[in-house]
C-alpha cells in the first residue's frame, strides 16, 4: 500500500501524513526541500533562479522516489509521503518559460516513467487566504516574503491537475480549510475513514480481473 499526500504549500502535507502513519502501520518518506541550495534566492527572484530551483527538485525527488521509495516498497512494507513526482510539473508550468519549460518537460518525462505510482493520492486543499495564515503561523524565514498572487497560481494549477481530464492514480480530495487535524481528534478521525475507504476502493479495482 502507498500514499501519496498531496497540496500546495502550507496545506498542512506533511503534518498529515506524519499522522495518518501510525492508523496504517506505514514508513515515511518526506520530501527533502531544505537541501535545495536555490530555494531561498528563488523566493527572492523567482525569474532569475526558477530554472535552478526546478531542477534540483526534479533530480532530488527522482533519486529519493528509485532508491528510498523504491527499497520500501519491495519489501512490500506500506508507505506514506507528503508529495508525488508529478507535482514538480505543476510548478514548472508557473515558474518556467519557452525554453527551459520545454526542456524541463523532457527530462521529466524521461524520468517520470521509472518512478512508481502511488495506489492512492490524498489531495490536501485550502483557499489561499488560509493558506496565507498557515504559511505565516509556521515562519520559515525563506517564505516570509511568500506573495498570496504565487500561492492562488499554485492553487489553480493543482486544481486544475486534479480536474476533468484527470489521468493518473485514484485521489481522494479533502477540503481542509474548516479542519484542525492537529488539534482535533475528531477531524483527524474523519479524515483517516475518508482514506481508509478511499483506499480499499482502489485496492479492490487494482484486483478486478479484466473483462474477457
Amino acid at each position: 500500500m502507498y500514499i501519496a499526500v498531496e497540496g500546495v504549500i502550507g496545506v498542512g502535507k506533511t503534518t498529515l501524513a506524519r499522522l495518518l502513519q501510525p492508523h496504517f502501520d506505514a514508513d515515511l518518506q518526506l520530501e527533502v526541500f531544505e537541501e535545495n541550495p536555490f530555494l531561498a534566492d528563488f523566493y527572492s527572484d523567482r525569474q532569475r533562479y526558477a530554472f535552478q530551483t526546478q531542477i534540483f527538485f526534479l533530480l532530488s525527488r527522482y533519486h529519493q522516489q528509485r532508491r528510498s521509495v523504491r527499497e520500501v516498497l519491495e519489501t512490500g512494507r506500506n508507505l506514506l509521503t507528503d508529495y508525488t513526482f508529478a507535482k514538480d510539473a505543476l510548478f514548472a508550468q508557473i515558474n518556467l518559460k519557452g525554453d527551459e519549460l520545454e526542456m524541463y518537460y523532457r527530462v521529466h518525462e524521461a524520468l517520470g516513467e521509472k518512478v512508481r505510482l502511488p495506489d492512492l493520492v490524498v489531495y490536501l486543499r485550502a483557499d489561499t487566504e488560509v493558506l496565507m495564515q498557515r504559511i505565516a503561523l509556521r515562519d520559515r524565514t525563506y517564505e516570509r516574503n511568500m506573495e498570496s498572487g504565487y500561492i492562488q497560481l499554485l492553487n489553480q494549477a493543482y486544481d486544475d491537475h486534479y480536474g476533468t481530464g484527470y489521468q493518473g492514480p485514484p485521489v481522494l480530495t479533502v477540503d481542509s480549510n474548516g479542519l484542525d487535524f492537529v488539534k482535533n481528534d475528531d477531524d483527524l478521525n474523519h479524515i483517516r475513514g475518508l482514506v481508509q475507504k478511499a483506499l480499499d476502493s482502489a485496492l479492490v479495482q487494482t484486483e478486478l480481473p479484466l473483462n474477457g
